[in-house]
């Protein structure tokens, strides 16, 4: 890739409304234009053309369903490359919450959200360190499972896909928290078993999750978390 080219991609994100619709789609879902558009607050017509170059860029794929068209990330790939920029540009201290429930949903994402497919926040970096300290998840050569943590997911009932885009195990800096969490297709699949068992719930539309009491139980007995970590 030339400096060119390199200029060209890197300015798909450096708007504020793209911006915006970039990180929401982080939550892995396809979103209609009109809902970014809504996310974003710009007029529907604005979001379209913002759209149209992300999908030309190669930032995001999209789909069509008769009259609806929708718009996801283009790949893993693009997903941990915006995670990754978002950590390093880390929360703006400067910039206050717009509305009460705006300050209250900011802080439901800092507690525990998913990012891509994987648990982030205080409640992902509390997992990913619980799992390092029990010697299931190593961090000292780069992230990677060792056999007690193989053995962990298996005894949990969590299947780890043997191929896919993603690699097993990956690092993500958390961009509230500043410190790694689990990505990759063992934090994919931690996170969906988390859903489907009922340790934590989605908060309503958004990315934040939460964690219920069954699921405060079973990380403490599963990985010695306490509940205060995750509050």
């Amino acid at each position: 890739m030339g400096a060119g080219r390199l200029a060209a991609f890197a300015a798909l994100f450096a708007e504020e409304s793209r911006a915006a619709m970039v990180l929401a789609l982080l939550d892995g879902r396809a979103w209609t234009a009109g809902e970014l558009a809504r996310h974003a607050r710009v007029a529907p017509s604005t979001a379209t053309e913002h759209l149209g170059k992300l999908v030309a860029g190669g930032v995001l794929a999209e789909e069509r369903q008769g009259r609806h068209r929708y718009v996801r990330l283009a790949g893993p790939g693009i997903a941990h490359l915006v995670e990754e920029l978002a950590g390093l540009a880390g929360p703006d201290p400067a910039e206050a919450p717009r509305s009460l429930a705006a300050a209250s949903a900011g802080r439901a994402m800092a507690r525990g959200r998913t990012c891509y497919g994987h648990l982030a926040g205080r409640l992902g970096v509390a997992v990913t360190d619980a799992l390092t300290a029990r010697g299931l998840l190593r961090q000292d050569t780069g992230f990677a499972l060792t056999e007690r943590g193989l053995e962990w997911f298996a005894a949990l009932g969590v299947p780890l896909p043997a191929q896919g885009r993603r690699p097993l195990t990956r690092a993500c800096l958390d961009w509230t928290e500043r410190r790694p969490h689990l990505a990759g297709r063992a934090g994919a699949a931690l996170c969906a078993h988390a859903l489907d068992v009922g340790w934590c719930v989605r908060i309503g539309s958004a990315r934040a999750v939460k964690v219920t009491p069954a699921g405060e139980r079973a990380l403490r007995q599963e990985l010695g978390i306490e509940a205060d970590a995750l509050r």
